[in-house]
């Protein structure tokens, strides 16, 4: 059976998610999660993406970045992967691809759609149970959208520069939106679209990239309420 093709945006973000083969590891010790973040910046320099947000998890990846061309996507994530698995591969004694499958992506909407793929991106570690509070997670970008630390190679969304008039009010802004929930029926949505490839957003965004692409993407659904936050705390 061919592949499905993929299309993708110049300017409109993707959520991206790569896991490992079988759900097997693909970091085993910090130097492993610190040498996939270089080849991110890397990546993204070359092919021109910026990267929002990110978790680097023991088995899987997500990504959330907007490209400057419609290929970017596809060669930046080829430059990390020919890198990043023979770096595997050649330090634990392994062979073949470390990934299971294709990587798999979808274009997200501005504003509240694209701000909550973010905290669905960086709350991985808490609903994992590996830590209480998202910025106790090391590899992944709280830390820099929250303002504990910097980190070099990611860059502000529109959507989340508009929080604040300033980088301190955006800090506290981005915190405040991580003391409600993601309700369970964004969660869905979130994960559908990123395994279907479906866009997430209303039906005006998605119909509006179909006919940039000229084509039918991902599932024929309409109709689905946007995604809201329940306020409950975490």
């Amino acid at each position: 059976m061919p592949r499905k093709p993929r299309f993708y945006l110049p300017e409109v973000p993707v959520h991206i998610v790569q896991r490992g083969h079988s759900r097997d590891p693909v970091f085993f010790e910090n130097q492993d999660y610190a040498t996939y973040a270089y080849w991110h910046k890397e990546s993204s320099k070359k092919y021109f993406v910026s990267i929002h947000a990110f978790v680097m998890m023991t088995n899987h990846i997500h990504l959330l970045v907007t490209p400057s061309e419609a290929e970017s996507i596809s060669l930046f994530m080829q430059f990390i992967g020919r890198r990043f698995v023979p770096y595997i591969n050649h330090k634990y004694g392994r062979s073949g691809s470390i990934w299971e499958g294709r990587y798999k992506a979808c274009l997200v909407q501005d504003d509240a759609y694209l701000l909550t793929v973010m905290r669905y991106i960086e709350l991985n570690s808490v609903r994992a149970g590996m830590v209480e509070l998202p910025g106790h997670y090391r590899w992944s970008s709280f830390s820099h959208n929250s303002g504990i630390k910097n980190i070099e190679f990611l860059r502000p969304h529109p959507s989340y520069v508009a929080l604040g008039k300033n980088q301190q009010e955006r800090h506290q802004m981005y915190q405040e939106l991580f003391k409600g929930y993601i309700d369970e029926g964004a969660m869905k949505r979130i994960r559908e679209a990123w395994q279907t490839g479906t866009p997430l957003g209303n039906d005006m965004f998605r119909d509006k990239v179909e006919r940039q692409l000229q084509c039918k993407v991902g599932q024929a659904r309409r109709g689905r309420p946007k995604i809201t936050i329940d306020q409950k705390g975490l």
